[in-house]
């Protein structure tokens, strides 16, 4: 049993995605933690700031590392953050004289958030694939049906005639800008965070600017000056997030209206009733509204989480661990069931 129905033993059947889920285990945030202050070491060994042994031995500690969950999760309790005892254990692993060289410089904002941003780095392919598809599924539906008729309504009512491609090009168009954007961001890279303390940086001196654009580019990651109580990257994110999940949803929603005056549309496959064998219901469709709903919600949230305190925060820091995933992963799961509702489509428009 779970709390989340992402990832449920069975609702995440339907709402869950494994794959970008995966980002999000223990285990996945462990090894981009671990990816950090190995990437930090061999930056700080090219500037001179650790010797080049020392990197050496701790990207060898990495690799065999395995962490005493039990004890991260009595010292995070303790700590608030997993990082303190985290590094701590590495250190051990690394053993003298190059243990005291991990995480030098850093603090554990810097650990988390970069390990945050290169978790997200992995998902964005997906959800640029996903978008990808659902061009070429569209397309597919204009082609086949775009010349049939659907009776354009507004406000809820009959209006004037429309074809199915004016109705699937308006589902289409912000499907391509949302695409444009995440491209954009795979492009453009996602910020590493590196600002030691109190953001200064102040142990690293003038090497400071230097260990930070290879750490940087050794994690994969765009340059950008420490942004610790500084969220509107995340909450752009959100956004781009929420604004994916809303525009399936509107598709859902129009998909759960032709179902139910049903002359405009066949669809295949699913939606069992208990009580009425003789129902076919769009869920798929209806997830989509409750998903882009469930998004709406959230963003409103990180937008409460940017008011971070002076240098730091830890109450608005940890709001977003709460919220940021789920956002992501029903973002992935809405593409992933908007992909199976509009292939399941066996007609469209009035015959």
């Amino acid at each position: 049993m779970t709390v989340s129905p992402f990832d449920h033993p069975y609702l995440s059947g339907l709402l869950g995605d494994e794959a970008v889920a995966a980002l999000f285990s223990v285990a996945a945030e462990l090894e981009a933690m671990l990816a950090f202050e190995v990437a930090l070491a061999k930056a700080e060994a090219e500037a001179g700031v650790i010797p080049a042994d020392a990197a050496g031995a701790i990207e060898a500690a990495a690799h065999r590392f395995s962490p005493d969950v039990a004890s991260l999760r009595a010292a995070t309790a303790r700590d608030g953050v997993v990082v303190p005892d985290f590094v701590r254990q590495l250190r051990a692993a690394v053993g003298e004289p190059h243990g005291r060289h991990v995480h030098v410089g850093a603090t554990s904002q810097d650990v988390v958030d970069s390990g945050l941003m290169l978790r997200l780095s992995r998902v964005l392919p997906v959800l640029e694939k996903r978008l990808g598809g659902l061009a070429g599924v569209l397309d597919g539906l204009a082609a086949t049906f775009g010349d049939r008729e659907l009776m354009g309504r507004t406000r809820m009512q009959a209006a004037i005639p429309v074809t199915v491609a004016d109705r699937v090009g308006a589902w289409r168009a912000p499907l391509e800008r949302h695409r444009t954007r995440v491209t954009g961001l795979m492009e453009e890279g996602l910020a590493v965070q590196f600002g030691g303390a109190a953001g200064t940086l102040e142990k690293l001196g003038e090497k400071a600017p230097a260990v930070r654009a290879a750490l940087a580019r050794n994690l994969g990651l765009a340059d950008a000056p420490q942004w610790h109580s500084q969220r509107d990257r995340i909450l752009d994110l959100g956004a781009l997030l929420s604004g994916i999940t809303g525009s399936l949803g509107k598709i859902g929603q129009d998909v759960a209206l032709l179902a139910d005056r049903g002359d405009e549309i066949a669809l295949a496959g699913g939606g069992g009733s208990s009580a009425m064998p003789h129902k076919q219901n769009p869920v798929a469709a209806e997830v989509l509204v409750t998903l882009a709903r469930f998004n709406a919600a959230q963003l409103g949230g990180l937008a409460q989480a940017m008011v971070h305190e002076q240098e730091r925060s830890g109450s608005a820091w940890t709001l977003e661990w709460l919220i940021l995933p789920q956002m992501v992963v029903a973002a992935g799961a809405a593409l992933h069931l908007a992909d199976a509702l509009l292939s399941s489509l066996r007609r469209l428009g009035a015959a």
